[in-house]
């Protein structure tokens, strides 16, 4: 089973993220901002990791580049209500796999955690 962490401070999309991913068996790990999510990933190495980018204490951007400074390479998906094209492409910059906006549309969060793991695995 893929361990997943969803790192978001609004608790309704955690919540929905939690909801669409378990149903497809994934075990789910949860955090507020980047800091709290980078003790997670120390502590439990997820397989995938979905982050926003608007968060308190460590945004999305310090979270890719926590991971990038300490030579992880947790696939990240960036779930975000941002569409502008340079926060997608700093997204990217900074090591993210995927950027999809929110509210995520069930079937193409499934699709793009699969593919993030199978590229890891």
């Amino acid at each position: 089973m893929s361990l997943v962490l969803i790192i978001d401070d609004a608790a309704f999309s955690r919540r929905m993220i939690r909801k669409f991913l378990q149903a497809d068996g994934y075990e789910i790990l949860e955090a507020t901002n980047g800091r709290e999510g980078l003790e997670i990933v120390h502590k439990h190495q997820p397989n995938c990791v979905l982050a926003d980018l608007l968060m308190p204490d460590m945004n999305g951007f310090e979270f890719l580049q926590a991971l990038q400074d300490e030579g992880l390479k947790i696939p990240t998906i960036i779930i975000s209500a941002d569409i502008q094209e340079g926060a997608r492409n700093q997204s990217y910059n900074l090591g993210a796999v995927n950027f999809i906006n929110k509210p995520p549309k069930e079937q193409q969060l499934r699709e793009v955690v699969q593919q993030a793991i199978n590229t890891k695995e």
